[in-house]
């Protein structure tokens, strides 16, 4: 009953050491057959990290480019997070709600709750660690932050937790514990797909012919 022809665009936000991007990379990989899935490629202006590709994980570019593609408005958000600029392009975004598909973004409590207001139709998913000391664990097994860069995550994690659990100016929908990774990624699944049954999203013209 679900109008099929209009394209999703699908927030998955989380502090840092949360999970969003282990959950989009699940996501895509059990999506890889279905038409249309794609995951939206952001800008930032850091290091690519071991193994990371430009064009892939990241569009890796210079200060000076970022602030740049910023100016003449090409991003849907974009923030300094900890120590470094990132940005959502916004062509990518208009294109899959205008043709159809899946656009997954991992981004940030902040720059969640400005694609929000550009995009009110997209799904907003807050995933959350199982603990404080889950968190800290994860971020530090890591291994790709000096102790500095660690502390500064840390605590810029706690604080977004914070944010996106009791400030509703941040507009999350749903909210994932992502205490196992493959359960959390089933009810991500769950959630985009029980997105089209709302009563807003149904598709009215059927919805009146059957309702009279």
């Amino acid at each position: 009953m679900a109008s099929d022809n209009k394209g999703k665009i699908v927030i998955i936000s989380s502090p840092s050491g949360g999970g969003k991007t282990s959950i989009c990379r699940k996501l895509l990989s059990r999506r890889r057959k279905q038409e249309g899935w794609r995951f939206s490629v952001s800008y930032t202006t850091r290091n690519p990290r071991v193994g990371e590709r430009s064009g892939r994980e990241y569009h890796f570019v210079g200060s000076e480019e970022f602030d740049r593609l910023a100016a003449r408005g090409e991003f849907a958000e974009h923030f300094q997070v900890h120590l470094y600029k990132y940005g959502t392009p916004r062509g990518a975004l208009e294109q899959v709600l205008r043709s159809g598909g899946v656009m997954l973004l991992d981004v940030d409590v902040k720059g969640a709750a400005k694609i929000r207001r550009e995009f009110p139709e997209a799904i907003s998913i807050f995933i959350l660690p199982p603990s404080i000391e889950a968190l800290r664990q994860r971020l530090t097994l890591r291994g790709t932050e000096t102790r500095e860069q660690l502390n500064v995550r840390f605590e810029n994690a706690v604080e977004e937790m914070q944010r996106g659990v009791k400030q509703t100016k941040y507009g999350f929908e749903y909210v994932v514990v992502n205490e196992d990774l493959g359960k959390a990624v089933q009810q991500v699944l769950d959630i985009i797909g029980a997105h089209d049954c709302r009563i807003e999203n149904l598709d009215q013209e059927q919805l009146k012919r059957i309702t009279g």
